[in-house]
């Protein structure tokens, strides 16, 4: 005769499996038929996107903002993370033709350069990808020539996205930190 307490431990072994057909959550023929099925209808899409990155990190009307410290005095900043949401543009002029928003944040991650490991998303508000977002997760050693940092998703038009930012920066004040950045962004979608 079984004790009580070996029929509450097979009643937890098999609760997960009386309860999963109940929820309706589907089985592994159901998401390969799904599968199939939407890559069927699914075409992918290379899209090339240019514009400026307008980081204002002094006065008034700042865009990013610091909100850690350099955990000591090193050169490379290390630790310090800064908030964003900056200035998308066409061209290098912050009077240019707004695009987006570069929202997220970068953190000083090196301890032997400046190097930033950089989380944003970038929402786009005009034209065609008005309401879509790429979002972009990797390192950024801002002064390199030349940046790339991966592309890692998005959303709107850009669902499934992958792919690659490269980061150049155009202008740079040495004194404020103010810098604008000119992106070319590679997106694979769908």
């Amino acid at each position: 005769m079984a004790t009580a307490a070996a029929i509450s431990s097979l009643l937890l072994l098999l609760l997960p499996s009386l309860f999963i057909p109940i929820c309706g959550l589907p089985d592994a023929k159901t998401e390969a038929q799904f599968a199939k099925r939407a890559h069927m209808k699914l075409k992918q899409k290379v899209s090339h996107l240019h514009f400026y990155f307008h980081d204002v990190v002094s006065g008034r009307n700042a865009t990013a903002v610091r909100v850690t410290d350099p955990v000591t005095d090193s050169p490379s900043a290390f630790g310090m993370i800064t908030m964003m949401d900056d200035l998308l543009t066409l061209g290098p002029e912050p009077t240019s033709r707004p695009v987006g928003r570069a929202q997220g944040m970068y953190a000083s991650a090196s301890q032997q350069e400046l190097g930033f490991l950089m989380a944003m998303n970038l929402v786009f508000t005009e034209g065609k990808y008005n309401g879509s977002v790429l979002t972009v997760l990797g390192r950024n050693p801002p002064f390199h020539q030349v940046r790339e940092m991966p592309v890692v998703g998005g959303s709107g038009l850009f669902r499934f996205a992958r792919g690659f930012a490269q980061a150049q920066t155009h202008w740079l004040d040495m004194k404020s930190g103010d810098a604008v950045v000119e992106y070319s962004v590679y997106a694979m979608h769908y």
